[in-house]
């Protein structure tokens, strides 16, 4: 078989997990990362992660925050045990301060909101450790809405995702936090 000319060959390629729920996002992202020298092995969930990853650590991962079952938050401390030199990002459509620190807590080097394309997860995956101080900060503050927005995610993440508890905590009606849970998180 001849390759073509500039491809990278296999032994030399880079290993990253894929991890989305989301069929078609997955296979056109992990397509787009295998032509820009990825060995890409794509999950759909946090369990058929850790079973691809325990057979063969990846130096990369691309993480979705929301899949059935564990979060992928849970996904990301799992991968950081197994090896702490895995470089993770995480991607979501439920973009939120809350669930970024806590992404980077636990080990993700960076966060995306989808919709994102391959260019964008690969320049998140090289961008160094350290972080950006020359980053411009915004003079305006969040909007109530996103506000509001904000403290749900955190408090939802401080009940691990549990809807009915974390509806308690904030002492509203489960109906009325799931409403809130299903639109789009607001702009700034």
């Amino acid at each position: 078989m001849t390759e073509k000319p500039g491809a990278i060959a296999e032994d030399e390629q880079s290993t990253l997990l894929l991890a989305d729920d989301d069929d078609a996002f997955r296979r056109v992202l992990a397509r787009a990362l295998g032509r820009r020298g990825y060995a890409v092995t794509c999950a759909a969930t946090v369990d058929e992660a850790m079973a691809v990853a325990l057979a063969q650590p990846p130096e990369y991962a691309v993480v979705d925050l929301r899949m059935p079952g564990d979060s992928g938050l849970v996904l990301i401390e799992k991968l950081i045990e197994l090896d702490p030199n895995t470089r993770i990002v995480m991607l979501t459509g439920y973009a939120s301060i809350a669930t970024a620190i806590e992404a980077i807590k636990l080990g993700a080097i960076h966060y995306l909101s989808k919709p994102c394309d391959a260019d964008e997860v690969v320049a998140a995956l090289n961008k160094s450790v350290a972080g950006d101080a020359t980053l411009p900060v915004s003079g305006s503050p969040l909007s109530v809405n996103r506000l509001e927005w904000e403290h749900i995610q955190r408090v939802l993440g401080e009940h691990q995702g549990n809807v009915s508890s974390t509806a308690r905590a904030l002492k509203m009606h489960r109906r009325t936090l799931q409403r809130k849970l299903s639109k789009h998180p607001v702009r700034d």
